[in-house]
């Protein structure tokens, strides 16, 4: 048998199994009386209702990707991937666009393959514990939304890098890093006004005690930005969430219209606080270097495997091609990627500690932070006791009493 075969598929095995132990582990964790922490703040019937949402969501979950195994495995050892290419290639157009109607079908298929289970998700698990707000016309718009705005940014950058690896010879992986980089920093200053609209609503925040507030906070640490936003959320979850987007002077602050209903004006700007901590302790552009530099080192490995004769044996194929060398290279990248991906969580979870830090010493309201922390918590049904290798592996956040415990120590 091809070693790249031996080696692929141990990976991806594997990986399947060591995510479904952690995840067992996780649901597993949870304790049946409700945390000391927590007590007067969520109800014993509150917090069996959070297990269960987590043991169903970990369920589905677990079904998604054995389903998505039973799937990929056997389309590698039958030659899906072999005829999908020959069926392409019958066409007789250059390479170039068969590689970009290779890639795109398979863009599609998988988006395609997504939608029942995000429909289940939706309308199934999410309604069953009142967080579904979306209607089913809503539920599709978005998915053919996501499609066409997939392909109209999609298809340009593939063409652009396929042609790159077809051209460029040694040099390619560098010219395509840079010219993805490029199409990053765009995109994040352009989302905020041209992308992000064409799902939800977003009004300027009233005038009120809550506009003062937050404005004067900013103000007085001098933090300039396009202006305060609130977003229908409500129109497709009842969870709240709050975040920046953009960059420079297209900076906005956006606060779900839930998150405004349930919270005080102390606790939202508290949560302000902590946001902004991380364009202060510039936490928004360690991310973006770190990014960048993983994407550099990606297409820098996928440049050696690049036309690799053994690879493409590997899945079967007839024909060796860069685009189909860019879909194999991303199983062999798998325990890189991995790897790349605890480590990038831990420094999530120590900017998480270091904004929280940040949003009590500039406010003083680290009772309020804390209430906030606690209400978000109720309102998600969040796990309050994740198994600490669910931690390692998944969470950007620290997990909410460790963050609590954190935040009482700075008094």
């Amino acid at each position: 048998m091809n070693g790249y075969l031996i080696v692929i598929l141990t990976f991806y095995i594997g990986f399947y199994c060591f995510d479904s132990i952690v995840d067992w582990l996780n649901s597993r964790s949870v304790s049946t009386d409700v945390p000391a922490e927590f007590e007067g703040v969520y109800d014993s019937e509150k917090y069996a209702q959070s297990q269960r949402y987590l043991k169903e969501t970990t369920q589905f979950g677990f079904l998604q990707q054995t389903l998505q195994l039973m799937v990929i495995v056997p389309f590698i050892l039958l030659g899906g991937f072999n005829s999908l290419d020959v069926f392409v290639r019958s066409f007789g157009f250059s390479s170039l666009l068969t590689g970009v109607i290779y890639l795109v079908i398979m863009i599609i298929t998988m988006m395609i393959v997504g939608i029942p289970f995000s429909y289940y998700a939706t309308f199934v698990i999410e309604s069953r514990y009142g967080f579904n707000k979306s209607t089913r016309a809503t539920f599709w718009m978005d998915f053919l939304k996501s499609l066409v705005i997939s392909l109209l940014i999609g298809i340009p950058i593939l063409t652009a890098v396929l042609w790159f690896f077809e051209s460029l010879g040694s040099y390619a992986w560098l010219v395509a890093w840079s010219f993805l980089v490029i199409v990053q920093l765009i995109l994040v200053y352009l989302a905020p006004s041209f992308i992000m609209p064409l799902f939800n609503k977003f009004e300027p925040l009233e005038d009120g005690e809550l506009k003062e507030k937050l404005e004067a906070y900013s103000q007085k640490h001098n933090f300039a930005f396009e202006g305060l936003y609130k977003m229908d959320g409500s129109k497709r979850s009842s969870k709240s969430n709050a975040y920046f987007t953009g960059f420079g002077s297209r900076r906005r602050i956006v606060l779900f219209d839930t998150l405004i209903e349930k919270h005080s004006s102390n606790e939202l700007l508290v949560i302000l606080a902590h946001e902004m901590g991380h364009y202060k302790l510039r936490h928004i552009h360690k991310s973006l270097f770190m990014s960048i530099v993983s994407s550099g080192l990606m297409l820098f490995l996928l440049s050696l495997f690049l036309n690799n004769q053994l690879l493409s044996q590997a899945f079967g194929m007839d024909s060796v091609s860069i685009y189909t060398s860019l879909i194999f290279f991303s199983f062999l990248f798998q325990p890189v990627e991995s790897l790349m991906g605890i480590f990038s969580n831990y420094i999530s979870r120590k900017h998480e500690f270091e904004a929280d830090k940040f949003a009590v010493e500039t406010t003083g309201l680290a009772d309020d932070m804390i209430a906030g922390l606690k209400r978000l918590s109720v309102d998600n049904l969040s796990n309050l006791q994740p198994h600490w290798l669910k931690v390692l592996v998944d969470y950007t956040h620290p997990p909410v009493i460790t963050r609590i415990k954190a935040i009482r120590l700075l008094d």
